[in-house]
């Protein structure tokens, strides 16, 4: 072979090698990138025309697909789809996925690799693949009377088993169908889309876990506990004369029952100035301690996704006592809060918090399984007790009465949040029973009625109770 030729042949094996390489690399190492172009409408069609699986709550499936006679071969549906949105998310050709159809989307459509064997085995026997049932955490009931308590009010609840961190009531108000966004209609679905963005209400944001607001006086359960822990018992007394924050004209008072009163009274009442003053004495390092212990700065839920609440950095004296009774900017989740109590219910253990039970493959064989499992320790057992004693007594004498339960010992405490002076207050109310072991936040961002009106235990509280009620 003469050099000429020789040169032509080794420049089309150069050449030839480089696009294998090229498509190998397109088809492994570019093969999600591609899949997940806008354009590329086989994929998203093959994609949204999959049977997926159900999302289940108890015996019901509150997400599924039917089938249907157009290119898509099957409709995805949500039953009550403004009641779980928040937890079911939506499954949409143009706007893709959310919530749990975003990330239990391959288990759903049957691609994940757990349900390798299922597939093979279906495909060699020609069944019809079918996607995986998601089973929640949630109770049917007990999410009704959440969503029925709250009454059109902006706001979130949750409810948590404190002993396995398992979520019984995840509600968000207002919400969305998402039924509207997963319709072949394209253009309704658009126009859905546009509609949902623009309304200043806020429907698409889940004010349960992805949201952080100034939590109130509800943050006085995490210095309490910061108290205890330097020491401090529920009969110690506190200072609860009006308080002078450090290097400011700014005074913190309120009627707390006198001036030297306990620990105890002092939460039972919810004193500003005894808190504020604690905070301030007990220092921004010891509050960030506690809250973290808790779980702020600290993201759970990863399959609906949720916000780290916070306790800010860097504070000077007088931003630290108003940290301590939830204001400055002390931000946290209803999530959180509901944590917070379910911490102190559980013997100061904090559980990792869950909303999938399990997941099912076609045959109904076990996929996965959620164990329970510890995330910290907030407090020691004892005064873990100390503390659950004195938010009993929130509810039985002091600002959160409304969430009395005849038989049934139900701690808690109330909390309202004013961050500005054009806005209404917020009302918070987060609280623990014994029967059943759960532990409940309710958070209302707008009450819609005079901000002298508002409060945590007139407004939070008896939702709360409703909610407690469900679950027995």
């Amino acid at each position: 072979m003469n050099r000429p030729i020789r040169g032509v042949a080794v420049t089309a094996m150069v050449m030839f090698t480089a696009l294998l390489v090229n498509l190998s690399y397109l088809y492994v190492g570019q093969q999600d990138y591609l899949n997940e172009r806008p354009e590329n409408r086989r994929v998203a069609d093959a994609r949204f025309g999959q049977d997926r699986g159900p999302i289940m709550v108890g015996n019901t499936a509150v997400a599924q697909s039917k089938p249907v006679k157009d290119r898509f071969k099957f409709q995805r549906s949500y039953a009550q789809g403004k009641l779980y949105a928040p937890v079911t998310g939506f499954y949409s050709y143009l706007y893709r996925t959310s919530a749990l159809e975003a990330s239990y989307s391959a288990e759903l459509s049957g691609v994940d690799d757990s349900q390798f064997l299922t597939r093979l085995i279906n495909g060699l026997s020609g069944a019809t693949p079918r996607g995986a049932t998601v089973e929640t955490t949630l109770d049917a009931k007990a999410q009704k009377a959440a969503w029925d308590a709250l009454d059109g009010l902006k706001g979130a609840v949750v409810a948590i088993d404190y002993t396995t961190g398992a979520i019984k009531t995840l509600v968000s108000y207002p919400s969305y169908d998402p039924n509207d966004l997963a319709t072949h209609d394209l253009a309704a679905s658009t126009e859905a889309w546009k509609r949902l963005n623009a309304d200043p209400a806020r429907p698409l944001a889940n004010r349960a876990t992805r949201e952080i607001y100034s939590p109130g006086s509800t943050f006085k359960l995490v210095t309490a506990a910061a108290a205890l822990d330097s020491g401090m018992s529920a009969d110690t007394v506190v200072d609860a004369s009006p308080f002078k924050l450090p290097g400011s004209t700014k005074v913190i008072a309120g009627g707390c029952g006198g001036t030297k009163i306990t620990l105890a009274q002092a939460l039972k009442v919810s004193c500003n100035p005894a808190f504020a003053r604690l905070g301030a004495e007990l220092g921004a390092d010891a509050l960030r301690e506690q809250a973290e212990k808790f779980g702020f700065g600290t993201k759970f839920l990863d399959d609906i996704g949720s916000a780290a609440s916070v306790f800010p950095e860097d504070i000077d004296a007088a931003q630290t006592a108003m940290s301590a009774i939830g204001e400055y900017e002390t931000a946290a989740t209803p999530l959180q809060m509901a944590m917070v109590s379910a911490a102190i219910a559980n013997g100061g253990t904090v559980m990792d918090p869950y909303i999938v039970n399990q997941v099912l493959d076609s045959d109904l064989k076990v996929v996965s399984r959620t164990r329970p499992s510890q995330q910290s320790v907030a407090l020691s057992d004892q005064n873990a007790q100390e503390l659950q004693s004195m938010m009993v007594e929130v509810v039985q004498s002091g600002t959160g009465f409304r969430a009395q339960i005849p038989g049934v010992t139900v701690g808690g405490k109330t909390g309202t949040a004013r961050t500005s002076p054009d806005r209404n207050p917020y009302a918070w109310f987060t609280a623990w029973a014994d029967d059943p072991s759960v532990a409940v936040c309710v958070f209302i961002e707008d009450a819609e009625i005079p901000s002298t009106e508002i409060a945590g235990g007139r407004l939070a509280a008896p939702i709360a109770k409703a909610v407690i009620e469900a679950l027995r």
